[in-house]
């Protein structure tokens, strides 16, 4: 395990501001995106609403201010589309309000888009998604609660004039579930407080010399309950790895509703609950290999790349699966690590070997920090979400 001795945080979320703040940072400037979201939450909004509101508030060189609204403010007024040009519905599920919010945004000739970062839009695919999340099939209120949501989600789509996603592979999906619908992508990227708290991680790790104790620590952060099957994909290999190696400690963070397949190893076996998005900064970079197993199929192929991206901007090494997102952000053995389902074995005992090439480990490292804070820095995403929203 990497010695940081960075001390936890004492979080508070930072989208706890006033409907009057966020309308007067609104009409800031010429040009003018208000987001949607119905509740403000710690993942989709953070990455879809949040940190694209704040990159071009930060952003002086352009003419374009942003703000966010949600259920809670609609029940008050919707001033806000008088001073909005364009504006965007973030996995927003049909309801009377989110009908309204849009016919009043038509009136007044304001171009409506929807935005998205998972495959929950299509009732076709729909049996991808409840298979790859784990749930029980053979209960009538799985089918129920999932063909309402995305039904309500599609039906909101139906209504925009084109949608965000986070990937193209997604874009292509959305196509074929609407023909006509335009199409633009903004990649999820790092907040400006994570990415600054974690380039302070890499900077001590590099600092230190990369300072380790005795224990090899593999991360896995789930972040949801129902990652499970995406799990079970390198878990036989892990468990190999930890029966050949006293040194192998395995930190689970999020959700980790395992059986009994880890009981033999003990105090090996590290659970953390659910982080906020810096504390969860601080028990990647503690770790020396992140692993982001997940199944292959179009669901799976549709996720963003956040888990390689939030490990490498503090320093720790990523073996994940070859599906559309980690092929297009990891450069295989430069940056991380591609890991077909049937070489998890392989790629561990390789990981292993170069965690003790402390030379070979801070190149990926450092090569892996330098390519996401280019990709995935907050202050790098201007043009991209202009260009997406105002094409």
């Amino acid at each position: 395990m990497f010695i940081t001795n960075f001390p936890s945080i004492q979080f508070e979320e930072p989208w706890l501001s006033t409907y009057e703040k966020r309308l007067f940072l609104l009409g800031q400037r010429r040009k003018r995106i208000s987001y949607f979201y119905e509740n403000p939450d710690t993942s989709t909004f953070r990455y879809r609403v949040f940190n694209p509101v704040l990159t071009l508030q930060d952003d002086h060189n352009n003419d374009v201010s942003a703000s966010w609204f949600h259920l809670g403010d609609l029940k008050s007024d919707m001033r806000f589309l008088d001073n909005t040009d364009v504006l965007v519905l973030c996995r927003a599920r049909y309801s009377a309000a989110v009908a309204q919010l849009i016919a009043s945004a038509r009136a007044k000739r304001i171009p409506v888009l929807f935005d998205c970062d998972d495959l929950v839009f299509d009732t076709e695919r729909l049996h991808l998604l409840v298979d790859s999340l784990n749930h029980n099939q053979d209960d009538n209120g799985t089918w129920d609660y999932w063909f309402s949501y995305i039904g309500r989600v599609s039906a909101t789509l139906r209504l925009c004039d084109g949608i965000i996603t986070s990937n193209q592979y997604l874009a292509d999906r959305a196509r074929e579930f609407m023909p006509k619908l335009r199409t633009a992508v903004v990649p999820n990227y790092l907040n400006p407080q994570q990415q600054e708290y974690s380039t302070r991680l890499f900077n001590a790790k590099r600092s230190s010399n990369w300072n380790r104790s005795a224990s090899i620590h593999i991360g896995y952060f789930s972040g949801s309950p129902t990652h499970l099957r995406d799990f079970a994909v390198a878990l036989p290999a892990v468990q190999r790895l930890m029966e050949r190696d006293p040194r192998i400690v395995l930190r689970v963070v999020g959700f980790g509703a395992f059986g009994n397949e880890f009981e033999r190893f003990g105090n090996r076996v590290e659970f953390f609950p659910l982080q906020d998005f810096l504390n969860l900064q601080k028990l990647i970079s503690e770790v020396e290999i992140n692993i982001a197993p997940l199944q292959e199929n179009q669901f799976t192929n549709s996720k963003s790349e956040l888990k390689f991206f939030e490990a490498a901007i503090c320093g720790t090494l990523t073996l994940a699966s070859p599906t559309y997102t980690f092929k297009n952000s990891i450069n295989h053995e430069e940056t991380g690590f591609l890991v077909p389902s049937y070489n998890w074995d392989d790629a561990l005992k390789r990981a292993i070997e170069i965690v003790e090439d402390k030379k070979k480990y801070a190149e990926i490292a450092r090569s892996a920090f330098s390519a996401v804070e280019h990709r995935y820095g907050w202050n790098r995403q201007t043009s991209s979400i202009i260009d997406a929203i105002f094409l």
